[in-house]
Protein backbone atom coordinates (compact mmCIF):
# COMPACT_ATOMS: atom_id res chain seq x y z
CA UNK A 1 0.00 0.00 0.00
CA UNK A 2 2.76 2.26 0.64
CA UNK A 3 4.10 1.78 -2.88
CA UNK A 4 0.59 2.85 -3.91
CA UNK A 5 0.59 5.49 -2.04
CA UNK A 6 3.93 7.20 -2.99
CA UNK A 7 3.31 6.18 -7.23
CA UNK A 8 0.38 8.22 -6.79
CA UNK A 9 0.52 11.27 -5.25
CA UNK A 10 4.93 11.22 -5.07
CA UNK A 11 4.89 11.14 -1.19
CA UNK A 12 4.18 9.02 1.73
CA UNK A 13 0.76 8.59 2.65
CA UNK A 14 -0.87 7.34 5.90
CA UNK A 15 -4.28 6.60 7.20
CA UNK A 16 -5.47 7.65 9.78
CA UNK A 17 -7.74 5.96 12.10
CA UNK A 18 -10.74 7.61 13.30
CA UNK A 19 -13.80 6.68 14.57
CA UNK A 20 -17.18 9.07 14.36
CA UNK A 21 -19.04 7.79 16.83
CA UNK A 22 -21.25 5.84 14.35
CA UNK A 23 -23.37 2.54 15.18
CA UNK A 24 -24.34 -0.45 12.90
CA UNK A 25 -28.30 -1.39 11.79
CA UNK A 26 -26.42 -5.11 12.40
CA UNK A 27 -26.50 -4.13 15.66
CA UNK A 28 -29.09 -1.58 16.61
CA UNK A 29 -31.99 -3.47 15.72
CA UNK A 30 -32.76 -1.90 12.53
CA UNK A 31 -31.25 -4.98 10.35
CA UNK A 32 -30.38 -7.31 12.69
CA UNK A 33 -29.34 -7.31 16.75
CA UNK A 34 -25.65 -8.24 17.89
CA UNK A 35 -23.69 -7.73 14.96
CA UNK A 36 -21.65 -10.20 13.05
CA UNK A 37 -20.27 -13.14 15.01
CA UNK A 38 -16.46 -12.43 14.79
CA UNK A 39 -17.16 -8.36 15.43
CA UNK A 40 -16.22 -6.67 18.81
CA UNK A 41 -19.20 -4.65 19.99
CA UNK A 42 -16.89 -2.14 22.19
CA UNK A 43 -15.56 -0.24 19.19
CA UNK A 44 -12.11 1.61 18.81
CA UNK A 45 -10.34 2.09 21.99
CA UNK A 46 -10.78 5.83 21.65
CA UNK A 47 -14.54 4.60 22.42
CA UNK A 48 -13.71 2.03 25.59
CA UNK A 49 -12.32 5.26 27.22
CA UNK A 50 -15.62 7.29 27.57
CA UNK A 51 -16.39 10.38 25.17
CA UNK A 52 -14.95 10.03 21.77
CA UNK A 53 -12.53 13.29 20.58
CA UNK A 54 -14.09 15.26 17.75
CA UNK A 55 -13.10 14.39 14.00
CA UNK A 56 -10.86 17.28 14.33
CA UNK A 57 -9.00 16.12 17.24
CA UNK A 58 -8.46 12.58 16.01
CA UNK A 59 -7.04 13.84 12.95
CA UNK A 60 -4.68 16.43 14.77
CA UNK A 61 -3.54 13.60 17.24
CA UNK A 62 -3.29 11.11 14.46
CA UNK A 63 -1.01 13.58 12.38
CA UNK A 64 1.24 14.27 15.45
CA UNK A 65 2.55 10.73 15.90
CA UNK A 66 2.81 9.97 12.36
CA UNK A 67 3.95 12.99 11.17
CA UNK A 68 7.82 11.87 10.87
CA UNK A 69 6.75 9.14 8.52
CA UNK A 70 4.16 10.95 6.17
CA UNK A 71 4.10 14.14 3.95
CA UNK A 72 -0.18 13.87 3.64
CA UNK A 73 -2.96 11.71 4.91
CA UNK A 74 -6.16 9.67 4.64
CA UNK A 75 -9.10 10.16 6.93
CA UNK A 76 -10.10 6.49 7.82
CA UNK A 77 -13.44 6.52 8.73
CA UNK A 78 -12.91 2.75 10.26
CA UNK A 79 -15.58 1.92 13.43
CA UNK A 80 -18.78 -0.13 12.84
CA UNK A 81 -20.59 1.65 9.45
CA UNK A 82 -20.02 4.93 8.80
CA UNK A 83 -22.04 6.10 6.16
CA UNK A 84 -25.14 4.60 8.64
CA UNK A 85 -26.42 8.81 9.10
CA UNK A 86 -28.36 11.36 7.28
CA UNK A 87 -26.50 12.90 4.41
CA UNK A 88 -26.44 16.00 6.39
CA UNK A 89 -24.84 14.47 9.10
CA UNK A 90 -22.38 12.67 6.93
CA UNK A 91 -21.34 15.39 4.96
CA UNK A 92 -20.66 17.82 8.20
CA UNK A 93 -18.49 15.01 9.62
CA UNK A 94 -16.53 14.63 6.32
CA UNK A 95 -16.40 18.22 5.43
CA UNK A 96 -14.53 18.67 9.07
CA UNK A 97 -12.23 15.80 8.12
CA UNK A 98 -11.53 17.06 4.73
CA UNK A 99 -10.80 20.90 6.08
CA UNK A 100 -7.71 20.08 8.18
CA UNK A 101 -4.37 20.61 6.62
CA UNK A 102 -2.28 17.76 4.48
CA UNK A 103 -5.69 15.85 4.28
CA UNK A 104 -6.15 14.45 0.72
CA UNK A 105 -9.10 12.20 1.05
CA UNK A 106 -12.02 9.86 2.95
CA UNK A 107 -11.68 6.33 3.33
CA UNK A 108 -15.02 5.21 4.41
CA UNK A 109 -15.51 1.55 5.81
CA UNK A 110 -19.16 0.46 5.41
CA UNK A 111 -21.65 -1.74 4.39
CA UNK A 112 -23.24 -2.44 0.86
CA UNK A 113 -26.85 -1.58 2.60
CA UNK A 114 -25.90 1.86 3.64
CA UNK A 115 -25.27 3.16 0.57
CA UNK A 116 -28.80 4.97 -0.99
CA UNK A 117 -28.02 7.33 -4.08
CA UNK A 118 -27.83 9.81 -1.79
CA UNK A 119 -24.60 9.19 -0.04
CA UNK A 120 -23.62 7.71 -3.42
CA UNK A 121 -23.99 11.10 -4.68
CA UNK A 122 -22.83 13.15 -1.79
CA UNK A 123 -19.33 11.14 -1.84
CA UNK A 124 -18.94 11.24 -5.83
CA UNK A 125 -19.28 15.03 -5.19
CA UNK A 126 -15.99 14.68 -3.33
CA UNK A 127 -14.20 12.39 -5.51
CA UNK A 128 -14.04 15.43 -8.12
CA UNK A 129 -11.22 17.28 -5.75
CA UNK A 130 -10.41 14.78 -3.28
CA UNK A 131 -9.08 10.80 -3.06
CA UNK A 132 -11.89 8.59 -1.98
CA UNK A 133 -12.22 4.55 -1.13
CA UNK A 134 -15.51 3.19 0.00
CA UNK A 135 -14.43 0.13 1.62
CA UNK A 136 -17.59 -2.69 1.60
CA UNK A 137 -17.35 -5.47 4.27
CA UNK A 138 -18.43 -8.44 2.23
CA UNK A 139 -16.16 -11.29 3.46
CA UNK A 140 -17.73 -14.26 1.21
CA UNK A 141 -19.61 -14.19 -2.35
CA UNK A 142 -21.70 -17.44 -0.15
CA UNK A 143 -25.21 -16.57 1.19
CA UNK A 144 -24.96 -19.38 3.18
CA UNK A 145 -22.00 -18.26 4.55
CA UNK A 146 -23.10 -14.38 5.36
CA UNK A 147 -26.10 -15.83 6.83
CA UNK A 148 -24.53 -17.65 9.14
CA UNK A 149 -21.94 -15.15 10.38
CA UNK A 150 -25.13 -12.78 10.69
CA UNK A 151 -23.77 -10.15 8.18
CA UNK A 152 -27.65 -8.80 7.93
CA UNK A 153 -26.98 -8.73 3.83
CA UNK A 154 -27.05 -10.75 1.16
CA UNK A 155 -24.69 -10.96 -2.22
CA UNK A 156 -27.23 -9.74 -4.13
CA UNK A 157 -26.96 -6.24 -1.94
CA UNK A 158 -23.84 -6.63 -2.25
CA UNK A 159 -23.17 -6.45 -6.02
CA UNK A 160 -26.23 -3.40 -6.12
CA UNK A 161 -23.78 -1.68 -3.93
CA UNK A 162 -20.78 -2.39 -6.50
CA UNK A 163 -22.88 -1.79 -9.71
CA UNK A 164 -24.34 1.65 -8.32
CA UNK A 165 -20.32 2.62 -7.14
CA UNK A 166 -19.26 1.58 -10.25
CA UNK A 167 -18.77 4.42 -12.47
CA UNK A 168 -19.16 7.66 -9.90
CA UNK A 169 -15.37 8.64 -9.58
CA UNK A 170 -15.02 6.85 -6.30
CA UNK A 171 -12.07 3.46 -5.57
CA UNK A 172 -13.81 0.55 -4.37
CA UNK A 173 -12.35 -1.77 -1.92
CA UNK A 174 -13.69 -5.04 -0.50
CA UNK A 175 -12.91 -6.61 3.03
CA UNK A 176 -12.85 -10.98 2.34
CA UNK A 177 -12.15 -13.09 5.63
CA UNK A 178 -10.52 -16.81 4.66
CA UNK A 179 -11.00 -19.00 7.29
CA UNK A 180 -14.67 -18.68 7.59
CA UNK A 181 -16.70 -21.63 9.18
CA UNK A 182 -18.04 -23.93 6.66
CA UNK A 183 -15.93 -22.76 3.94
CA UNK A 184 -13.24 -24.90 2.08
CA UNK A 185 -10.41 -24.20 -0.10
CA UNK A 186 -13.09 -23.98 -3.59
CA UNK A 187 -15.52 -21.38 -1.36
CA UNK A 188 -12.75 -19.21 -0.88
CA UNK A 189 -11.87 -18.99 -4.33
CA UNK A 190 -14.81 -18.80 -5.98
CA UNK A 191 -14.91 -15.30 -3.72
CA UNK A 192 -11.81 -14.49 -5.30
CA UNK A 193 -13.03 -15.16 -8.54
CA UNK A 194 -15.68 -13.70 -8.42
CA UNK A 195 -14.64 -10.32 -7.18
CA UNK A 196 -11.93 -10.44 -10.03
CA UNK A 197 -14.67 -10.09 -12.28
CA UNK A 198 -16.14 -6.88 -10.75
CA UNK A 199 -15.11 -3.42 -11.30
CA UNK A 200 -12.80 -3.12 -7.85
CA UNK A 201 -10.18 -1.34 -6.94
CA UNK A 202 -8.87 -2.79 -4.01
CA UNK A 203 -9.16 -5.63 -1.09
CA UNK A 204 -8.19 -6.27 2.08
CA UNK A 205 -7.87 -10.00 3.39
CA UNK A 206 -7.33 -11.28 6.62
CA UNK A 207 -7.87 -14.32 8.91
CA UNK A 208 -10.98 -14.95 10.87
CA UNK A 209 -10.19 -13.86 14.35
CA UNK A 210 -11.89 -15.15 17.66
CA UNK A 211 -12.12 -12.68 20.39
CA UNK A 212 -13.51 -12.79 23.97
CA UNK A 213 -16.64 -11.45 24.09
CA UNK A 214 -18.08 -12.11 20.79
CA UNK A 215 -20.68 -14.81 19.70
CA UNK A 216 -17.81 -16.81 17.92
CA UNK A 217 -15.11 -15.88 20.94
CA UNK A 218 -17.73 -18.48 22.78
CA UNK A 219 -18.23 -20.85 19.69
CA UNK A 220 -14.23 -21.39 19.71
CA UNK A 221 -14.19 -22.00 23.86
CA UNK A 222 -16.94 -24.52 23.41
CA UNK A 223 -14.73 -26.07 20.39
CA UNK A 224 -18.24 -26.02 17.86
CA UNK A 225 -15.54 -23.63 15.03
CA UNK A 226 -12.02 -24.36 14.67
CA UNK A 227 -9.72 -21.82 13.51
CA UNK A 228 -7.40 -22.10 10.36
CA UNK A 229 -3.39 -23.07 9.97
CA UNK A 230 -0.98 -20.76 9.49
CA UNK A 231 -0.29 -22.95 6.53
CA UNK A 232 -3.23 -23.32 5.41
CA UNK A 233 -3.73 -19.10 5.22
CA UNK A 234 -0.74 -18.72 3.97
CA UNK A 235 -1.37 -21.35 0.90
CA UNK A 236 -4.87 -19.95 0.42
CA UNK A 237 -4.06 -16.51 0.45
CA UNK A 238 -1.09 -17.08 -2.35
CA UNK A 239 -3.85 -18.87 -4.33
CA UNK A 240 -6.36 -15.90 -3.73
CA UNK A 241 -3.34 -13.71 -4.83
CA UNK A 242 -2.73 -15.21 -7.93
CA UNK A 243 -6.45 -15.14 -9.56
CA UNK A 244 -6.78 -11.36 -8.50
CA UNK A 245 -6.19 -8.69 -11.62
CA UNK A 246 -2.38 -7.06 -10.82
CA UNK A 247 -3.14 -3.98 -10.87
CA UNK A 248 -5.85 -4.31 -7.72
CA UNK A 249 -4.82 -2.73 -4.80
CA UNK A 250 -3.94 -4.90 -2.09
CA UNK A 251 -4.50 -3.06 1.14
CA UNK A 252 -3.63 -6.17 3.78
CA UNK A 253 -3.40 -9.06 3.98
CA UNK A 254 -3.73 -9.76 8.08
CA UNK A 255 -5.73 -8.68 10.69
CA UNK A 256 -5.56 -6.78 14.02
CA UNK A 257 -7.40 -7.79 17.19
CA UNK A 258 -7.39 -6.41 20.31
CA UNK A 259 -4.49 -8.52 22.49
CA UNK A 260 -6.42 -8.07 25.87
CA UNK A 261 -9.43 -10.06 23.77
CA UNK A 262 -7.41 -12.09 21.56
CA UNK A 263 -7.93 -15.80 21.76
CA UNK A 264 -7.19 -17.38 18.39
CA UNK A 265 -5.25 -18.18 16.33
CA UNK A 266 -1.82 -17.24 17.89
CA UNK A 267 0.18 -17.06 14.52
CA UNK A 268 -2.16 -14.12 13.42
CA UNK A 269 -0.84 -11.87 15.97
CA UNK A 270 2.76 -11.56 14.23
CA UNK A 271 1.56 -10.05 11.34
CA UNK A 272 5.59 -9.57 10.02
CA UNK A 273 5.65 -13.24 10.28
CA UNK A 274 2.34 -14.10 8.09
CA UNK A 275 3.73 -11.48 5.84
CA UNK A 276 7.16 -13.09 5.07
CA UNK A 277 5.62 -16.43 5.02
CA UNK A 278 3.15 -15.59 1.78
CA UNK A 279 6.11 -13.64 0.28
CA UNK A 280 8.12 -17.40 0.53
CA UNK A 281 4.89 -19.05 -0.43
CA UNK A 282 5.02 -16.93 -3.34
CA UNK A 283 8.59 -16.89 -4.57
CA UNK A 284 8.50 -20.96 -4.15
CA UNK A 285 6.01 -21.31 -6.77
CA UNK A 286 7.66 -18.89 -8.58
CA UNK A 287 4.17 -17.06 -8.37
CA UNK A 288 2.78 -13.68 -8.54
CA UNK A 289 -0.54 -11.65 -8.10
CA UNK A 290 -2.58 -12.31 -11.30
CA UNK A 291 -0.85 -14.93 -12.61
CA UNK A 292 -3.85 -17.18 -13.10
CA UNK A 293 -6.05 -14.44 -13.39
CA UNK A 294 -8.86 -14.71 -16.31
CA UNK A 295 -10.44 -11.10 -17.22
CA UNK A 296 -14.14 -11.59 -17.39
CA UNK A 297 -17.31 -9.30 -17.94
CA UNK A 298 -17.40 -7.30 -14.65
CA UNK A 299 -21.18 -7.35 -14.59
CA UNK A 300 -21.64 -10.63 -12.22
CA UNK A 301 -25.39 -12.36 -11.64
CA UNK A 302 -24.99 -15.49 -9.76
CA UNK A 303 -22.42 -17.30 -7.92
CA UNK A 304 -20.54 -20.39 -9.05
CA UNK A 305 -21.85 -23.38 -7.55
CA UNK A 306 -19.03 -24.83 -4.83
CA UNK A 307 -19.04 -28.24 -4.12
Amino acid sequence: MKSYWRNLFGCNIHKLQIDAGFTCPNRDGDVAAGGCIYCDSRGSKLRQKGELPSVTEQIASGKKYYKPHASKFIAYFQTFTNTYASVEKLRAIYDEALKQEDIIGLSIGTRPDCLGPDVIELLSGYAKKYHIWVELGLQSVHDKTLQFINRGHNFQQFLDAVNALAGSGLNICVHIIIGLPGENDKDVLTTAKTLASLPINGIKIHSLLALEGTVLGEMYKKGTVSMITKKQYVSLTADVLEVLPPEMVIQRLTADGYRDIFLAPDWAMNKLDVLNSINKELERRDSYQGENYEQKSTHVTQVEKSS
